[in-house]
Order: structure tokens, then sequence, then C-alpha cells
């Protein structure tokens, strides 16, 4: 009797393991093989790289201040740090 409690407790405990494993197959999840071939792999990571650098050049436009303007930001900066440890 102890055996059958056992190996019903067993099943039990293993059958949501079974469950995920099947569900998962049925659904179609992308496992280690998504199916693309190493050319296309690459194609995709250089179209990435490039919007990347294509965003960052259109993010920042490099702006030269003048040192007027350089020490004007400088002490804007001091007086908000001065203001926040208050």
């Amino acid at each position: 009797m102890k055996r059958w409690a056992f190996l019903l407790a067993l099943t039990l405990a293993a059958a949501p393991a079974f469950a995920q494993r099947g569900e998962r197959e049925q659904k179609g999840f992308p496992g280690k093989n998504q199916g693309m071939s190493k050319d296309e792999r690459q194609r995709m990571r250089e179209d990435m790289r490039n919007v990347y650098q294509d965003r960052n050049r259109q993010d920042r436009p490099r702006q030269q201040l003048s040192p007027q303007e350089r020490e004007k930001l400088r002490r804007d900066i001091q007086d908000a740090n001065r203001d926040l440890r208050r």
C-alpha cells in the first residue's frame, strides 16, 4: 500500500513537468534553432548595428560651446548642486 501511495505522489509531482514540455512544443516556442541560416543571422546583426549607429548620429549633433558659455554652464551646475545639498 505504501508503494502505491509513493508512486501516486511521484506521478502527481511529475505531471506539471510533462505538461509544460508538451505545451511548449505545441505552441511553437522558439528553441535554440529558430530556423534562421547563418547568413540571415549575420544580416540581421549588421542591420541592427546600422540602425543603432544611425540613431546615435541623429540624437546628438556635436556643438562647440564658447569659453563664456562653458563657464556659465559650469557655474549653473555648481549652483544647482549647492541647492540640492540643502
